[in-house]
């Protein structure tokens, strides 16, 4: 099992030293990872036609593909992911060239998360089309590992088209793609093309609800469904660290092949609060095994 943290997006700031000295703290701390999610607009609560998404306009956001090239300079061996990039409303080629990069200057460290979304204020922005976006992933998912993989190709689909064109450089190895997402039809995407999963259940035992129908997919295409990683999420700000660390333990019992602790939205004042309660976390997480 590899244990993570979420990168504390919304709270840590934007002083550069602040990032450097929380992404250090992880890697001394043992972690194996640091997930950041995405948003790139934040919509006003008070505009035209309401808005009432769980981000606004004052929810800070840093640009994952940005922050992960400057913490692939920082680190050495945390696992950078991307918890998740919303895809469809984004360029499939320059993703593609983006993920390489940093797969490149981390020598391999790099974890695709992907995802539609719920934002059609991003959508709009960015120039895509929000109801199209179940489809354009699928597309973009075969694109991507093509880009990844053939110095040269042609590509003709129903979103994006490529002429005889390719990467330089290609990634080190093939960036696994893990999905986001909790409905039928993206648990059924899942077992047919995902290398992992992160659920976004309450409780552990619900987790075999989904795990049930990503399974019957992977097995219906011909895939082995427990090469399907699974990444479970975790909150510990103003909790007791003892009944985190048995939630954590209940997640693991019931199938998570990864865990991420994520210590915002407990009123921590400054960044050294969020390093010291993932410092505590896991010096408490290891004397449980």
């Amino acid at each position: 099992m590899q244990l993570g943290v979420v990168f504390p997006q919304t709270e840590i700031g934007s002083d550069p030293d602040h990032i450097r000295a929380y992404a250090l703290a992880v890697e001394d701390a043992g972690y194996d990872h640091l997930l950041a999610y995405d948003h790139v607009l934040g919509a006003n609560r008070d505009r035209v036609g309401g808005f009432n998404g769980v981000y606004d306009h004052e929810s800070m956001f840093h640009e994952p593909f940005v922050l992960f090239g400057y913490l692939a300079a920082i680190t050495n061996r945390l696992e950078l992911v991307t918890g998740i990039i919303i895809l469809p409303q984004r360029q499939t080629a320059l993703v593609a060239k983006q993920a390489a990069a940093i797969d490149v200057l981390s020598r391999g460290r790099l974890r695709l998360g992907i995802g539609v979304g719920w934002n059609a204020v991003e959508y709009e922005a960015l120039g895509q089309d929000f109801h199209s976006r179940g489809r354009r992933i699928e597309e973009q998912i075969t694109l991507l590992r093509r880009l990844w993989t053939e110095p040269l190709f042609s590509f003709k689909g129903e979103f994006d088209q490529i002429d005889d064109a390719g990467l330089n450089p290609l990634p080190e190895k093939l960036i696994p793609i893990w999905f986001g997402g909790m409905s039928p039809v993206v648990l059924d995407r899942l077992g047919r093309l995902a290398d992992g999963w992160f659920p976004q259940y309450r409780l552990p035992s619900e987790l075999a609800n989904g795990l049930e129908q990503i399974f019957e997919s992977a097995v219906n295409a011909g895939r082995d469904p427990q090469s399907i990683g699974v990444e479970a999420r975790i909150s510990i700000a103003g909790r007791d660290l003892d009944e985190s660390v048995t939630e954590a333990h209940q997640w693991i019992e019931n199938g998570v092949s990864h865990l991420s602790v994520n210590t915002m939205g407990g009123n921590l004042s400054n960044v050294e609060e969020h390093i010291l309660l993932i410092q505590r976390f896991k010096e408490t997480f290891d004397k449980s095994l």
